[in-house]
């Protein structure tokens, strides 16, 4: 009875404490919050559409001090896997994706020593000047950390310079959980829960927007994945700055942690939870990528409303495990399929058909 009553009082308007939350978490069926979420869902996006967005990661250096636990992907400097692409390199890759409809490319590195401000501005700015219309949503807060240790800069004159050099918004790669113990143990050579938070507060407040990420199911508990959840929330209401949401769950196959990688289930009580609880937030986005593509459809009917992207060329998290790939016009089917109609967005979330 508890359990309806929140439910009912959520949907009222309501705001979950994290109490709350962790009550839903332990009592809840995954149809009761699923149902739930997705009514949430269809009042905070238009009900009828699920978008989605074309666009092309490039992983521009897999060198990275930061050694993360989770990570199969990173190199150290010497290793002879170890690569840092050339200017002309990426933007050819931003080249063949254009070409293919991609309007968002998504840039990120691995944290390496040899690659500072002055390298990163002009590959921004050779990208942004060869292709002015593509959205350029790259780098991390980690990286924006990693480059104000490097050149004793504050994380707002970082920022200033990179989108004075062609950065237009800055995904939310690195969040990992935002609780220090986790990351003390995950990622120690990398950003504290504070400074990943503090990145996002400058940008907001510099006018770039970003996406907010949280990779789930490794070493954190119940609470701290919804601690996490609330320190996402306690931001969005200071700045107003994140379009978007995107839980993904760990990929345990290459990772040197190991362990097991979440199932379907935990995946849907988790996005469930998380648009119950993220109020605030407008769009949630489906991890098809982690979680293959039919679950990801049906992720559409537990709080989803985008369908995310076609990821052209993800390497990070392929590193770790053998995952799903699909290009626009699976995704349009799928989205049709499941009774909603596709449309394509920009970055901002804004319709481009």
């Amino acid at each position: 009875m508890k359990v309806q009553r929140l439910l009912g009082e959520r949907l009222s308007g309501r705001r979950l404490t994290e109490q709350e939350a962790l009550l839903l978490w332990g009592s809840a069926s995954l149809h009761q919050l699923g149902a739930a979420a997705h009514q949430a869902r269809l009042c905070a996006a238009p009900p009828e559409i699920v978008t989605y967005v074309v666009d092309r990661n490039v992983n521009y250096t897999n060198v990275c001090y930061a050694r993360c636990r989770f990570c199969a992907f990173a190199r150290g400097e010497g290793d002879p896997e170890a690569y840092l692409l050339s200017r002309e390199a990426v933007v050819e890759k931003v080249r063949e994706a254009t070409e293919r409809g991609a309007t968002q490319i998504l840039m990120q590195g691995g944290l390496n020593p040899k690659v500072g401000l002055k390298e990163v501005a002009a590959l921004l700015s050779a990208v942004k000047s060869s292709f002015p219309s593509v959205q350029v949503h790259s780098l991390s807060p980690p990286e924006i950390v990693h480059l104000s240790r490097q050149e004793k800069r504050s994380f707002a004159e970082i920022l200033s310079a990179l989108r004075e050099a062609g950065l237009d918004s800055l995904p939310g790669g690195g969040a990992e959980i935002l609780v220090d113990r986790v990351r003390r143990e995950l990622s120690s050579r990398k950003c504290t829960a504070e400074e990943w938070l503090e990145v996002m507060r400058t940008a907001h407040n510099l006018g770039l927007r970003t996406t907010a990420t949280m990779m789930f199911g490794h070493i954190e508990t119940v609470e701290e994945r919804v601690r996490h959840l609330a320190r996402l929330r306690e931001l969005q209401d200071e700045t107003g700055g994140f379009t978007a949401f995107i839980p993904w769950s760990y990929q345990s196959a290459r990772a040197p942690l190991g362990g097991r990688t979440a199932g379907g289930y935990e995946y849907l009580r988790t996005l469930a939870l998380s648009r119950l609880f993220l109020d605030n937030f407008p769009n949630l986005q489906v991890s098809w990528l982690t979680q293959g593509l039919r679950l990801g459809q049906v992720a559409l009917f537990f709080g989803a409303n985008d369908m995310g992207g076609t990821v052209m060329e993800e390497q990070v998290v392929r590193a770790a495990a053998p995952l799903a790939s699909a290009n626009e016009q699976e995704l349009r089917r799928l989205i049709t399929s499941a009774g909603f109609r596709p449309i394509k967005r920009s970055t901002l979330y804004e319709p481009l058909e």
